[in-house]
């Protein structure tokens, strides 16, 4: 049988951490999970921390993963699989999105985005978000998340986040993501899922999604009753709706 490795991007504002009981619930040992610069890595001198600047990233880093690659994003971590999908499909085996539908012509930025795109009122914001003590930052995902998830994001939460995160989605002010998804079909060159988390705000509506998912040539996996962090909501079906979409590959 073939080695393959899963591979895990996150989103923002978030670390590797968010991926814990995900990990846990696939059972497996050849699980990667990549930190973005600027979430939970360094952000290094002169990354741009743009859309393009992060497609460049997650390329080289799975160009040094021996092996076939099952990719996996949330959020903009989601987003990053996509963009690497249309545009150097060749380096992975499978790829999964919760957040295709952003490359949909009709996507409308969230207002939490907006405001960051917003010169002045995006570092307001970041700085309302991101600032404070740790135990502050803990505080402010207690309606989300646990505790022991909540503090290594915390603790990695700082200005570099805060100038990635307005970098990033400057970057990918409209129409940039209605021009980048023009070449939503290119990911059809490798099986592709969408999950399809219903009470998730943040990645347009369900027939957004569906619509770019089937661009995409991506099978749509509906994730009933769960929202944005479904992978922390509940693990167990998170974990059940990738490794059916794999062994459907084998």
């Amino acid at each position: 049988m073939i080695s393959m490795t899963v591979v895990l991007v996150h989103g923002n504002p978030e670390t590797e951490a968010i991926w814990g009981p995900l990990v846990e619930a696939l059972e497996r040992d050849d699980v990667v999970r990549l930190s973005p610069p600027g979430f939970g890595a360094p952000l290094p001198d002169g990354f741009p921390a743009t859309c393009l600047a992060y497609r460049d990233w997650l390329e080289d880093e799975l160009a040094g993963i021996d092996g076939p690659v099952d990719l996996v994003g949330h959020d903009w971590g989601g987003g990053h699989v996509v963009n690497v999908m249309m545009h150097r499909p060749e380096l992975v085996r499978s790829w999964a999105s919760d957040a295709v539908g952003i490359y949909d012509p009709d996507y409308h930025w969230h207002d939490l985005a907006q405001v960051w795109q917003t010169p002045g009122e995006g570092e307001q914001l970041v700085e309302t978000m991101l600032g404070g003590t740790v135990e502050d930052r803990v505080a402010r995902w207690a309606p989300y998340l646990s505790t022991d998830i909540a503090t290594p994001i915390a603790q990695a939460q700082g200005p570099q986040m805060g100038q990635a995160i307005l970098s990033l989605y400057r970057s990918a002010h409209q129409p940039a993501m209605v021009e980048a998804g023009r070449g939503l079909e290119n990911a059809r060159a490798r099986p592709g899922l969408s999950l399809l988390a219903t009470e998730d705000p943040y990645g347009g509506s369900e027939e957004i999604r569906r619509r770019a998912a089937e661009r995409a040539g991506a099978h749509t996996e509906v994730l009933d009753g769960l929202g944005h962090w479904w992978m922390v909501q509940d693990p167990a079906r998170g974990a059940a709706a990738l490794t059916n979409f794999w062994e459907t590959l084998d």
